[in-house]
């Protein structure tokens, strides 16, 4: 490689949408792993990988998630109910079997439920559309546990944090889906704010690489450049300093 590469991540269906951009400048190259381990040992090297994904399980969770939601929503206006409560470490790993099918996915969201329900105060359910996103936050979690170097390079990041980074701080006025299809004012406002943020007007326009859609492209390209000012140390994270969670890993939002 010709220079250092950073990577923006976002899931998506299938695995893990990656925008590996430079610090500064044009380069950017952009398609779908299936692991996030893969992500870690890619050709490219990333230095900076930052992922929209949660980072740091707590072991008892208070109200509105972690201090990270809590910190952030309160910038976001109407685009604040994109940002999960994120519940305790046992109920995360409570179910680790795939399930085999919609009623047995319905079965494992009650039992991971029942686990959140006693390691929350006041006790709290986990939201199914959360609970779907189980299977990669422990994908993250157990690469970092197993290696926690990796910490100095991985960060959590949140792609409308980002958003509202890039549009001065403040919230977006459109969202990116409605009745869970794509808007397009909403992803064109968001396309305005990343080329404005440096990135080239070819790969924010182009077409998202199969097994993505056009708004995961969208948020791998914002968490890119999440990636560019964690690497000139010039992000904030939410809260500030970050806690900890039992393994050390830092539970913060950074934009």
């Amino acid at each position: 490689m010709d220079h250092e590469w950073l990577a923006g991540v976002d899931g998506c269906p299938g695995g893990w949408i990656v925008a590996f951009v430079a610090p500064a400048g044009d380069a950017v190259r952009v398609r779908v792993e299936r692991c996030f381990a893969d992500i870690v040992a890619a050709p490219e090297k990333p230095v900076v990988i930052a992922v929209d994904m949660p980072i740091g399980l707590p072991d008892r969770v208070g109200p509105g998630g972690r201090e990270a939601e809590t910190a952030v929503r309160s910038l976001l206006g109407a685009r604040q109910s994109s940002v999960f409560s994120v519940p305790s470490r046992a109920a995360v790993h409570a179910e680790t079997e795939p399930p085999a099918d919609w009623s047995a996915t319905l079965a494992a969201h009650r039992r991971a439920s029942a686990v959140a329900l006693t390691t929350s105060d006041p006790p709290r359910k986990v939201a199914l559309q959360t609970f779907c996103l189980f299977p990669k936050i422990r994908e993250v979690d157990r690469l970092l546990v197993e290696r926690p170097a990796l910490a100095e390079r991985i960060f959590e990041t949140h792609p409308e944090v980002a958003f509202w980074q890039m549009n001065g701080m403040r919230p977006l006025c459109t969202p990116k889906k409605v009745k869970s299809r794509p808007h397009p004012p909403g992803l064109a406002q968001r396309r305005d704010l990343l080329i404005a943020a440096g990135l080239p007007a070819a790969a924010v326009e182009a077409p998202p690489p199969k097994g993505a859609g056009p708004d995961d492209l969208l948020d791998a390209l914002a968490c890119a450049v999440t990636a560019r000012r964690l690497r000139a140390k010039t992000a904030r994270s939410f809260p500030d300093p970050p806690p900890r969670d039992r393994h050390g890993l830092r539970m913060a939002i950074w934009a």
